[in-house]
C-alpha cells in the first residue's frame, strides 16, 4: 500500500516538474529569440492602408505606414534590426503561434476569441468603422437596411467581417483575403459595399473618385488596434508597453497616422 502510494507520488512530481519546465520555456523564448538574433520578425498584412501598405521607395517595393513606424520605435527601444513578414491577415496568428514571426501588427483588434490563443499589447490606436460605396450609389445607402439583400464585402477573419454578420441583417457577406481585392470587386460591381476602417476607406476615396463613404451608421464597439504575441511572453509585452507609452506621451501615434494618409497609395498601385 505504502509502495503503490510512494509511486503515485513519485509519478505526480515527475508530471510537476515537466509542467514547471514547459511553462518555464514559455516565459520569454520570443525575447530570448530576439535577443540571440539581433532581429525582430514582425508579421503583417501589408494591404491595409494607413495601416500597411506597399509603396516604391528608392525604387525598391517596400511597407511604410503607421504600425511599420511603431515597429521602427520597438526596435530601436530594444536595440535590434527588425524584418517584415507579409502575409494574408488571417494566417497571422498562426504565423505567430508556429514561431515563425515574433509579434503581429496589422490594425488586428483584440477580440475575446483572439485573446484565447494569443496576448496583446495595450491598445495603441482607435478608428470607426465606415461603409464604402461606389460614388455613383452614395444616395442609395443610408442606413444598414438599405443594404438589406445586397452583397457587403469584409476582409476575411476580421472585425470588420463580424460586423456585417451582425449588424447588417440579412446582407450577403462576401470575405476575401485582401482589402486591394475586394476594393476591386466594389469598383467592378461584383459586391456592393464594403466594411473598413475610416482611416482604411478615407485613403481609397481620397484616390478614386470613383468612391465613396456612406452615412450608414456602424456600431464601434471594436476597442482599437493591438500588437500580438504568443503567450507565455509577457516581458515582451512590456517592452512593446513601454514604447507605445512614450511614443502616445509624445503625440508620434497621431503623427505617424498623419504622415501615413500622406504618403497613401491608390488601390491601383497595390
Amino acid at each position: 500500500m505504502k509502495k503503490g502510494l510512494l509511486k503515485r507520488i513519485f509519478c505526480l512530481l515527475i508530471v510537476a516538474t515537466i509542467g514547471i519546465s514547459i511553462a518555464g520555456c514559455g516565459g520569454g523564448e520570443t525575447m530570448k529569440r530576439i535577443e540571440k538574433t539581433g532581429k525582430l520578425v514582425v508579421g503583417t498584412s501589408g494591404d491595409y492602408a494607413p495601416y500597411e501598405y506597399h509603396m516604391l521607395v528608392d525604387g525598391k517595393d517596400t511597407i511604410v505606414g503607421i504600425d511599420i513606424s511603431i515597429v521602427e520605435e520597438i526596435a530601436k527601444d530594444m536595440g535590434v534590426q527588425f524584418q517584415i513578414v507579409d502575409a494574408d491577415f488571417n494566417g497571422l496568428l498562426s504565423s505567430l503561434n508556429t514561431n515563425k514571426v515574433d509579434i503581429v501588427i496589422a490594425g488586428m483588434n483584440p477580440d475575446e476569441k483572439r485573446k484565447k490563443s494569443v496576448d496583446f499589447s495595450k491598445i495603441y490606436y482607435e478608428a470607426k468603422q465606415g461603409v464604402m460605396v461606389r460614388a455613383e450609389d452614395k444616395d442609395k445607402y443610408k442606413t444598414v437596411a438599405d443594404l438589406k439583400d445586397k452583397k457587403v464585402g469584409a476582409q476575411l477573419g476580421t472585425t470588420q467581417e463580424k460586423i456585417v454578420q451582425e449588424q447588417i441583417k440579412g446582407a450577403n457577406l462576401v470575405s476575401l483575403g485582401k482589402i486591394p481585392d475586394l476594393v476591386m470587386e466594389l469598383k467592378n460591381k461584383k459586391i456592393d459595399a464594403l466594411v473598413v476602417e475610416l482611416p482604411v476607406a478615407s485613403g481609397y476615396v481620397k484616390n478614386n473618385n470613383d468612391l465613396a463613404l456612406t452615412n450608414v451608421p456602424v456600431k464601434d464597439d471594436t476597442g482599437g488596434s493591438a500588437i500580438a504575441v504568443k503567450k507565455g511572453n509577457s516581458n515582451l509585452v512590456d517592452k512593446i508597453n513601454k514604447t507605445l507609452d512614450r511614443l502616445m506621451k509624445d503625440g508620434l501615434i497621431e503623427k505617424f497616422v498623419q504622415e501615413a494618409n500622406e504618403k497613401n497609395v491608390t488601390s491601383k498601385s497595390k
